[in-house]
């Protein structure tokens, strides 16, 4: 395994983290027990979940996956081996069930007394947020078309000092951003930059692969320059990037047979790049899936991929993608191929 730091902290974390979302929908609880040791005998320290999982979201099965995550400490006592992330779900019809006054004090207050019960530890090493509390380009929306329904008011001030306060009281440790804009993401910088008493934001966490490389354009500056590391979900869109659906295929218990709504990297054009992608791949003797995970991990802002998997069998091939290097013939390929179909699922 290859670690870095998250920035600005001393925390060293696998540059694979364990993603969970599966976990108690298309994964039961035995198998996201055995998920997890297998990731942490494989040297992956660092864990992502959210109170929104399992995907989809239903308030039948709110929050099962840190349920799951809290009994495997419980049964192996090994929390302090993990680096361990969380987010509060942020204001959207699909997560009303949750609750409805986005970031405000009690909410933020709330979620992670409800995150820190569930997983049965005193603290989160990191805590995100899912999502902007205003209306921006959300999954599927390349460009930014301001919503002047839209009556969000800036208070990015008291989000970070509930925050501070949740840190002083040891319940977390550090902060980031999910599915945040450059302008979001640098408000917020700027804003612990001009009051030194507010905590900075160390990472932001999005979608990040082969069909989907808009982080590129504005984010990947601010990560570098600012050094705030992209924790990338999504870096096999969907599942899509192991070349399952190709040929019009539909998997048993794949994710996109049992959930067709998640299309968002099943788009003509999508599908024309992964099939270019395979055939690269398959020319340097390289699986679609490794080739797909080994190019993000490269990345020059990346902190930490995000895989997930539903069996073993993927598991195993995700992780072990941390040991292939592309070569320049291999990158260039990509390249050409990124150029001629540039993000066709954003």
């Amino acid at each position: 395994m290859l670690y870095t730091t998250l920035p600005h902290t001393s925390l060293e974390v696998s540059k694979i983290c364990l993603g969970t979302m599966t976990l108690g929908r298309q994964n039961t609880e035995a198998e996201g027990h055995e998920q997890m040791d297998y990731a942490l005998d494989q040297g992956i320290n660092f864990f992502d979940t959210a109170e929104l999982y399992p995907i989809p979201a239903h308030p039948d099965r709110y929050a099962d996956t840190e349920k799951i995550i809290g009994s495997w400490f419980k049964k192996n006592g090994k929390r302090d081996k993990i680096i361990l992330a969380s987010k509060i779900a942020g204001k959207a019809e699909f997560a009303k069930f949750i609750r409805t006054s986005g970031f405000k004090k009690d909410s933020l207050i709330e979620a992670v007394n409800g995150s820190l019960q569930r997983l049965q530890t005193d603290y989160l090493d990191l805590y995100q947020l899912h999502w902007p509390e205003r209306s921006t380009n959300y999954f599927g929306k390349r460009g930014y078309k301001h919503d002047i329904s839209d009556f969000w008011q800036d208070n990015i001030h008291q989000v970070l000092e509930t925050l501070r306060d949740l840190i002083k009281e040891g319940k977390i440790r550090h902060v980031g951003l999910s599915n945040e804009t450059p302008w979001g993401t640098m408000r917020f910088l700027e804003e612990s930059k001009v009051h030194e008493n507010l905590p900075r934001m160390i990472t932001i966490q999005n979608p990040y692969s082969l069909l989907n490389r808009q982080f590129e354009v504005g984010l990947s500056e601010i990560s570098i320059r600012e050094k705030i590391g992209l924790l990338a979900y999504s870096p096999l869109g969907f599942g899509v990037l192991s070349g399952k659906y190709l040929g019009g295929k539909k998997p048993a218990n794949a994710r996109i047979t049992l959930f067709p709504a998640y299309r968002r990297y099943s788009n003509e054009n999508a599908l024309k790049a992964t099939q270019r992608y395979k055939d690269l791949a398959r020319d340097h003797e390289l699986s679609l899936t490794q080739m797909a995970l080994a190019f993000v991990t490269s990345r020059p802002f990346l902190t930490s991929t995000i895989i997930g998997a539903t069996s073993m069998d993927q598991l195993k091939e995700n992780i072990g993608s941390i040991d292939v290097q592309l070569n320049e013939e291999v990158l260039n390929g990509i390249e050409s191929i990124h150029n001629e179909i540039p993000d066709p699922s954003p």
